[in-house]
């Protein structure tokens, strides 16, 4: 019986800035699919929508992921209802794989690419958070095979704060830790900077113009998304420097995406699967995409379950640029989960041939998700 017995939330505590969020499906025949739903700061929130999401879908059928699972845009629950739906998704495609006896790739119709193109985001993993400590763990990944590194580089800075002494400093201090990073890793590395919505379009601007000599792969999520019309203006400022406009990580539906598609926001999409709907949303995603020749990099800093199932999804995106994964905060990214390993080889990732996602969260012992008081992200940046 493919009847669903129980839905599962397993929040875990990795490192002193992080949780990882999970969902776990339990059929009646035994079978376990499993999902990710990381989202930081709201794992109360996650925890609840989880329960209501049990209470509804336990006895139904798990094979009927397309009704049980749909995203819908405008019904309420924000960001975390979406972030369930998407974990669940996720989840049910892993038993539906299962079934078939196939890896996960193969029963979305095969992979385009073994293996996986990856970059590292070296943000968690720079200490100190200095230049030289930033520049340090690029030449770690440099080390490790890695092609493409990104950093987030401008904390405490948000514009909305004000032109003080303050936002000047992490301005000038950001400026330098990318120039460190370019610097320690050379020109044949590629170089993004993730600007996680800190600035006004015209501070955004100014960035685009200092940032220049630096020859940066992208320049993500400049300025709020609601901004598309500023948005257009500064890809075209990027695009005329050499470089490309990356953002939309936090939208959740095709219909989200529809609007920056057709406004001409970005040459970089990057859908999260633990967000935007699931597997089979993002495909639509970046089917939409292509058709305006958009490139797809996946979101990916969290945990090994959001990471398996991306690299499913990515080889089989005929856009698909790369894939971004979580570079030095934590050996738990590969020791929480058994099955296929996910040590990442040469700066990729080799796909799983194990049915289903290929990987299932160990026995643990995990110690359970903990509130932070001070979180590591800006709560106004989202």
């Amino acid at each position: 019986m493919a009847a669903i017995d129980a839905v599962t939330f397993r929040g875990i505590h990795v490192t002193p800035k992080t949780n990882w969020c999970f969902l776990e499906v339990r059929t009646a025949d035994g079978l376990t699919g499993l999902g990710e739903c990381t989202l930081a700061n709201q794992e109360p929130l996650l925890e609840a929508e989880a329960a209501r999401l049990a209470a509804h879908v336990t006895g139904e059928d798990a094979r009927q992921r397309n009704r049980l699972a749909r995203l819908i845009p405008h019904a309420p629950g924000g960001l975390v209802a979406c972030t369930i739906v998407s974990a669940f998704e996720q989840a049910l495609a892993d038993l539906a794989a299962q079934r078939a006896g196939q890896p996960l790739h193969l029963f979305l119709g095969g992979a385009l690419r073994d293996p996986v193109r990856l970059y590292a985001n070296i943000n968690r993993g720079a200490n100190p958070r200095s230049p030289a400590g930033f520049a340090a763990a690029a030449t770690r990944a440099r080390a490790e095979g890695f092609r493409a590194v990104k950093l987030a580089p401008f904390e405490p800075l948000v514009w909305e704060d004000g032109f003080t002494e303050a936002n000047r400093s992490a301005y000038a201090e950001g400026l330098a830790r990318i120039a460190a990073v370019r610097e320690a890793v050379g020109r044949d590395i590629e170089v993004m900077v993730d600007a996680h919505w800190r600035f006004s379009p015209g501070g955004a601007a100014a960035l685009i113009r200092d940032v220049a000599p630096l020859g940066l792969f992208w320049l993500e999520c400049p300025v709020a998304e609601a901004n598309r019309a500023e948005i257009v203006r500064l890809r075209g400022m990027a695009n005329d420097r050499g470089m490309r406009l990356a953002g939309a990580e936090t939208l959740a539906g095709l219909a989200a995406y529809r609007a920056v598609v057709e406004a001409g926001c970005y040459d970089v999409l990057m859908p999260d699967v633990k967000h935007a709907g699931g597997i089979e949303e993002i495909r639509r995603i970046a089917a939409l995409a292509q058709t305006a020749g958009v490139e797809i990099a996946p979101h990916n800093p969290t945990g090994p379950v959001c990471h398996a199932h991306s690299v499913h999804l990515c080889s089989v995106v005929p856009n698909f640029l790369l894939l971004e994964v979580q570079f030095g905060e934590t050996e738990a990214f590969f020791d929480m989960v058994e099955g296929e390993g996910l040590r990442f080889v040469d700066g990729a990732a080799t796909l799983p041939q194990a049915a289903g996602l290929g990987v299932r969260l160990g026995p643990g012992p995990h110690e359970a998700w903990k509130r932070m008081d001070r979180p590591w992200l800006d709560p106004r940046l989202g």
